[in-house]
């Protein structure tokens, strides 16, 4: 077999592929023999009709088949040959395939080429602490009282702030019925509230919402959303006393105080939690800027078609239909590209450190791995595994499984300030 590589760019490459005429006319021959043994041949018993026959009445369907066949294994050989490794399915372009003459064809792929991840102890980050005052304790007590308020209907005034609010809502052309909406909600969008101050059950009412461009929610910013409210109910919250027999309520206390022991110590994991993943996002920022080339554009792509379809479905979650959000996709795929790139440098530093350092992934990590997602998931974990063999996400376990190894292994060696 001859090839021929060229560098379009850092990443991008083609490759020039000539596999020979004796190799071609073989399967050929093999192709041409499993279709006689298959297809019904008029004036010829089955599996009797002469080859020629075959090859002639079937020309077109047998080169296919001898072009899917040779092509893959081609490429395949000739990047093992080479020491590359292709990052997303190769792109087969100007394929020539005749009965007695070479197959020729043309691979473009993209790939990481080698660099240097630097020294590991250069790499500086700092941990947030994870203390927990006396204040978000008491902050989180309410949110229990909050929880476990008794709503009592309100008749014979307008809404008033604070108050909740059921409601049949339009969005934009969605349709929710009974909604419920509190007056002072942190979700609701900025001049929401104060277009529903006064009115009574019954009352009906259309307006516009403006998202600032400075929205916390950076996908809405700069939108107008339509809404129309029917007031189908107002109702006030009635918080239950904060004391030791709101604390029995909750079924696993007898003291007010060894409730606030639990909520202090929820608190303190949730915090560490919290300084782990931000401690792990600055890890990636400085990864990403180790990588001397652009990012492979296939793999930029596909991860920014991965955060669309993640902010997608929690819209679809929020009962928005993602088509009618009046969300401009063209701007928010764009939008993306930034961080994506991030991330994508950041995988791809993570992934030539698991090669250096050989961090390899046990069957068994696997597993595990597969019987965590079964746990979650409410399914068997025979069946999460037979899923991920049939879409070829096997490797995809491996490497995220490689990837948080890496992290480890970064992290062990950083300089980190802060607490530990």
């Amino acid at each position: 077999m001859k090839t021929e590589f060229a560098d379009v760019n850092e990443t991008r490459k083609n490759v020039r592929v000539e596999i020979p005429s004796d190799v071609v006319s073989a399967e050929i021959d093999r192709i041409a023999r499993d279709y006689s043994r298959k297809v019904r041949v008029p004036g010829f018993r089955p599996g009797k009709a002469p080859a020629r026959v075959i090859k002639q009445r079937y020309k077109e369907q047998i080169l296919h088949d001898v072009a899917q066949d040779l092509i893959p294994r081609a490429v395949d050989d000739a990047l093992r040959e080479r020491g590359m490794e292709a990052v997303d399915t190769p792109d087969i372009r100007d394929v020539s395939v005749e009965d007695g003459r070479p197959l020729t064809f043309t691979a473009s792929f993209d790939t990481v080429p080698p660099f240097e991840p630097g020294d590991y102890s250069t790499l500086a980050l700092h941990r947030l602490s994870s203390r927990v005052e006396e204040d978000a304790v008491d902050q989180a007590l309410q949110r229990l009282r909050d929880r476990a308020a008794k709503f009592e209907p309100v008749e014979g005034r307008g809404v008033e702030a604070a108050d909740f609010v059921v409601v049949d809502l339009e969005r934009d052309g969605t349709n929710n019925e009974n909604v419920t909406i509190e007056l002072g909600g942190k979700a609701n969008p900025p001049g929401f509230d104060e277009q529903l101050l006064g009115l009574e059950a019954g009352a009906t009412k259309t307006f516009t919402i403006h998202h600032p461009s400075d929205y916390a929610i950076a996908e809405l910013a700069g939108i107008d959303v339509s809404y129309t409210v029917k007031v189908k109910g107002i109702k006030r919250r009635v918080r239950p006393e904060l004391d030791d027999e709101f604390a029995k309520d909750l079924g696993e206390f007898e003291t007010l105080d060894a409730l606030r022991a639990r909520v202090r110590e929820d608190l303190e994991h949730q915090a560490r939690h919290k300084a782990e993943g931000e401690i792990r996002a600055e890890l990636m920022k400085e990864l990403s800027l180790r990588v001397p080339f652009e990012v492979p554009p296939s793999l930029l792509e596909r991860e920014i078609d991965r955060r669309i379809e993640d902010f997608a479905h929690r819209l679809i979650e929020q009962n928005i239909d993602p088509r009618q959000a009046g969300i401009d996709w063209t701007a928010f795929r764009e939008s993306q590209r930034d961080a994506a790139r991030e991330a994508v440098a950041g995988a791809i530093v993570l992934d030539e450190v698991a090669r250096r350092e050989q961090l390899d992934v046990t069957e068994e990590e696997i597993e595990r791995e597969i019987g965590r997602y079964a746990e979650r998931s409410g399914r068997a974990p025979a069946a999460v595994r037979a899923g991920l063999e049939k879409e070829g996400g096997l490797s995809r376990v491996a490497a995220g499984l490689r990837r948080e190894k890496s992290i480890d292994f970064l992290l062990a060696r950083a300089t980190i300030t802060g607490e530990s």
